[in-house]
């Protein structure tokens, strides 16, 4: 498939119809559509999507995150190349800016954090608020844009995209990564999300996706936390998965504390009578 062009009217029809569900959604504002793009673009760039030997990968391996991800596009096959750059065409920004009432937005060639990404089996993203600035350019960021490429994805897979509750008490929003869908939601210091549970897909299946990021120069000072200003990805502990924390901390002191120490530590502690 050569070339793609978006269909505007399509797009603009759904963000007007959509303006008011997107601004009001909890726990931020987010909204997920269904068939966007026509089945036969999406089906080119799967075709194209790199196996986990094919390219230089970005392997994230640690208690947050376990993903591949790649932000080089000339790895990327040509026709993936180009869907891309649509989606940073000025039609595409139109409906974005449209639908989410976020004005001046400017997207980000050098897909910084974004791109290509994909989880195998028992790969995770913990729950956590995006940088909120881009590390080159300065921008603020705004929106994410995730264009999920599984076929057939069954229920009992996992890999639900979370949205949650600034308190850390529960998903508010669980989204499956299906074929053709696409998830959108503005970036705050405090829209909390991630894919948060060990994927259980089979070992010849991945949780495929295509991720974007649009900023603007400056952005509304209720979005930001005044504590943190600039930061990094801010990563969250569920509060259902607190106690489990405590834990281990308790058993990695443990390992590393001479047991001598503990020894000494136990004896002299108060002892309360009743």
């Amino acid at each position: 498939m050569p070339f793609y062009d978006l269909e505007t009217a399509k797009l603009q029809a759904l963000a007007k119809n959509n303006r008011d569900k997107y601004v009001t959604a909890a726990p931020f504002p987010h909204i997920y559509f269904d068939n966007v793009f026509p089945e036969e673009v999406l089906n080119t760039v799967l075709e194209e999507f790199p196996g986990t030997a094919q390219i230089n990968w970005q392997r994230y391996n640690n208690r947050q995150e376990l993903k591949l991800a790649s932000r080089n596009e000339m790895e990327y096959g040509s026709f993936t190349r180009h869907f891309i750059h649509t989606l940073n065409s000025r039609p595409f920004l139109d409906f974005l800016e449209n639908l989410t009432g976020i004005r001046n937005l400017i997207p980000d060639p050098a897909l910084e954090g974004g791109g290509l990404h994909q989880i195998l089996r028992g790969g995770l993203l913990k729950i956590h608020a995006d940088f909120n600035k881009h590390p080159a350019t300065g921008l603020d960021r705004r929106l994410n844009v995730l264009i999920y490429l599984n076929k057939d994805w069954e229920e009992e897979y996992g890999g639900h995209f979370e949205l949650w509750d600034r308190n850390m008490e529960q998903a508010q929003v669980k989204i499956l990564p299906l074929f053709n869908r696409m998830a959108i939601f503005s970036t705050t210091s405090f829209s909390y999300h991630g894919h948060p549970d060990p994927l259980n897909c089979p070992e010849n299946r991945s949780r495929k996706s295509i991720a974007l990021y649009y900023y603007t120069n400056g952005r509304p000072a209720e979005e930001v936390d005044p504590s943190l200003g600039y930061h990094s990805t801010l990563f969250r502990i569920r509060k259902d998965k607190l106690e489990d924390t405590k834990a281990d901390v308790k058993k990695v002191l443990r390992d590393l504390v001479p047991p001598l120490f503990i020894k000494a530590y136990v004896k002299l502690k108060p002892r309360h009578r009743g």
